[in-house]
């Protein structure tokens, strides 16, 4: 472990650092890259050698001034993977591969867009060997939580040998495509919904999905008590096409939600909770206990497909992230993009 006094040696870090750097002047917030003080770091127990992050939507809000960020400067970037090189925590010792998902960096605190950053040990967890750390990111947070999700069932007790369908909401998203891969690899039948039926089914397919349906079908539904159709459900859209899910899921059935992309708003009636026995998990990557997301990250080494870490993967550097901000929020990002830093 390094000792703590050293943090405050000139040598033990460079002067400066690269990063893109977001400030504000009056209603404008301009992203620039530039040359940062390495003093102007955050305080933190842990300081990294960030070698890669990644591109996430809320990403492309912030760069361009949509995100509501309270402090300025700031840099953003809500994931990042890299090597310690300093710390103050006996978890982690100089050389240390770690990687840090949400916890608030790029938002409040300064984030993965740089050289280097300094945060709470708390919030980072140690890379498994498996993933160098641009394959961290091509995991990132969407990784995590789809497999949050798989965990929050399979700890309440689904199986595959139970039958009957899984069903993911959409799918074909940076969460439900890893959550339609895990499950189909673990031998369940996974039911796919998404907007986009002819363009990405068969995209879909070859994650493994044995049928894909189209969202309207459950966020039509409107009967407190549906059909019952799914063994267990994770759900990445909230709103309409949640209650959905709920009214037709099987008795006893499970449902791991952990996005509102449609809707915060919830219709839901109680009544698939009293008569059907349904239980609603949620599912948070950021608030869920170290040893949690330690374990998460552990067994998406062991289980996640190898195609899902080259296949619709782009890489790019720090300067192409306020033309990349752009795309994102205008749909045309496809796949995953890693920051490369190394």
């Amino acid at each position: 472990m390094t000792n703590p006094a050293d943090s405050a040696s000139p040598a033990a870090l460079p002067e400066t650092f690269r990063a893109l750097l977001l400030t504000k002047n009056g209603d404008a917030v301009s992203a620039d890259l530039t040359d940062v003080p390495t003093a102007e770091l955050p305080a933190g127990e842990v300081t990294v050698r960030v070698q890669a992050s990644d591109l996430n939507y809320k990403d492309g809000l912030a760069i361009l001034g949509k995100l509501g960020i309270r402090t300025y400067p700031m840099v953003p970037g809500i994931d990042f993977a890299g090597t310690v090189l300093e710390s103050s925590d006996a978890r982690y010792q100089t050389g240390d591969n770690v990687t840090l998902t949400g916890w608030g960096v790029g938002e409040r605190f300064w984030g993965g867009y740089a050289e280097l950053a300094r945060v709470k040990a708390d919030w980072l967890v140690k890379t498994p060997e498996r993933f160098s750390a641009a394959e961290a990111m091509a995991v990132g947070t969407a990784g995590l939580t789809a497999m949050l999700c798989v965990m929050a069932l399979e700890d309440a007790g689904l199986t595959p040998d139970q039958g009957g369908d899984v069903l993911v909401t959409g799918a074909a998203g940076g969460v439900g495509s890893v959550a339609v891969s895990l499950l189909s690899a673990r031998g369940y039948r996974v039911t796919a919904a998404t907007g986009r039926v002819e363009s990405e089914g068969d995209y879909l397919r070859g994650l493994g999905a044995s049928d894909v349906i189209h969202r309207d079908e459950l966020s039509a539904l409107k009967k407190p008590l549906e059909k019952e159709r799914w063994t267990a459900a994770i759900d990445v859209a909230g709103g309409a096409t949640l209650a959905g899910v709920l009214s037709s899921t099987r008795y006893g059935g499970h449902v791991a939600a952990c996005g509102l992309a449609d809707s915060a708003g919830l219709t839901a009636s109680v009544l698939p909770f009293i008569l059907r026995n349904v239980t609603l998990h949620g599912v948070d990557s950021v608030q869920c206990p170290a040893p949690q997301r330690q374990r998460a990250w552990d067994r998406l080494a062991a289980e996640l497909p190898e195609t899902l870490l080259k296949d619709g993967v782009q890489t790019a550097r720090l300067e192409d992230l306020p033309r990349l901000a752009g795309e994102i929020l205008a749909g045309q990002v496809r796949g995953r993009t890693v920051i490369d830093l190394s």
